[in-house]
């Protein structure tokens, strides 16, 4: 049912539609405190979904083929963004059992044992031992509050609370927000891990079984808030360190969260244009076709778990698009 629709909404040559599935993780197992976040199982099944209703690309050659108006029907990519360790460990032999290809873009500081600002978030309430985690001793540097207090006592009340921290740094300054984070592990007494993100090693893995690499900046800042020279220098820097890790040219760019005016202008558009990339990808939703901007691709995922709610929201995001 879904192939025979989807071949409607998505036809080859001129009226090609491509849709990009877009992912961060692909946890082990199930997460208690974020239990609609993407696991083996749910991973394996997407896979096998999207094995037999679409044409899935390398993106690199999804966008040609997109440039040249010659896309298959039901034309279809996956990507990765930021750089997880599980994306080499549980996410690539899943791919590969299914034959299925993905583009991985990588956050390059992050790599090596760093960590992103929001795990750093997400690690201190998980592992924190006291049913109160107290925060109302950091206040933000624009004066605009302080972080509160919230109760932790249950995977429910862990998640709210991390989403609630999230969302008021989330806009800060990159060593602002930095500076919060690790203030936040010390008042959780926490030592979040250092192994989440992946090696140079396994990005060399990754692209040695047949995957791509994409940049996404070094520190995965919302570009929109910098300078344009520093704009230039996280793009920039992200490539060629990517570049000299892999020994090849790295053509394809990722927007740190991605949505238009908000994290990303056209100022940064035009920086990756310059520094030489084939094709950048957003996180608006959509599909792309002969018209679309190769240097605003929109990227999207249903986050149903069952087989006729995911295929019904991936048809829809075609028909909407």
């Amino acid at each position: 049912m879904f192939k025979t629709l989807l071949k409607q909404l998505s036809p080859a040559g001129e009226r090609g539609r491509l849709s990009i599935l877009i992912f961060h993780r692909v946890l082990p197992e199930r997460d208690p405190i974020f239990p609609g976040e993407v696991d083996a199982a749910a991973f394996d099944a997407i896979c096998g979904w999207m094995k037999a209703w679409c044409n899935v690309l390398p993106l690199d050659v999804a966008v040609q083929k997109l440039k040249e108006r010659s896309l298959p029907e039901r034309a279809a990519a996956i990507t990765f963004d930021d750089g997880y360790a599980d994306n080499r460990t549980v996410a690539l032999p899943i791919l590969a059992r299914h034959g299925l290809t993905s583009t991985f873009f990588i956050a390059t500081d992050f790599l090596d044992g760093g960590r992103m600002w929001n795990d750093t978030v997400i690690e201190s309430v998980r592992l924190c031992q006291s049913p109160q985690l107290d925060l109302t001793q950091l206040a933000k540097r624009d004066g605009s509050g302080h972080l509160g207090s919230h109760t932790i006592d249950t995977p429910e009340a862990k998640r709210q609370a991390i989403e609630h921290i999230i969302g008021q740094i989330k806009y800060l300054p990159v060593l602002e927000r930095h500076l919060l984070t690790e203030k936040i592990a010390d008042c959780a007494a926490v030592k979040p891990p250092v192994d989440l993100m992946m090696t140079s090693q396994q990005v060399r893995e990754l692209r040695d079984a047949g995957m791509q690499i994409g940049a996404h900046t070094r520190s995965h800042p919302i570009l929109a808030k910098l300078e344009a020279d520093a704009a230039y220098a996280e793009i920039a820097q992200s490539q060629r360190f990517l570049e000299s890790v892999l020994g090849e040219r790295v053509g394809l760019f990722a927007y740190p969260n991605g949505k238009p005016g908000t994290d990303y202008i056209p100022e940064s558009v035009r920086i990756v244009r310059e520094l030489g990339f084939d094709a950048a990808v957003s996180t608006t939703k959509g599909a792309a076709d002969a018209g679309t901007d190769l240097f605003q691709i929109p990227r999207f995922t249903p986050w149903d778990r069952s087989r006729l709610k995911f295929g019904a929201r991936f048809a829809d995001n075609l028909w909407r698009a």
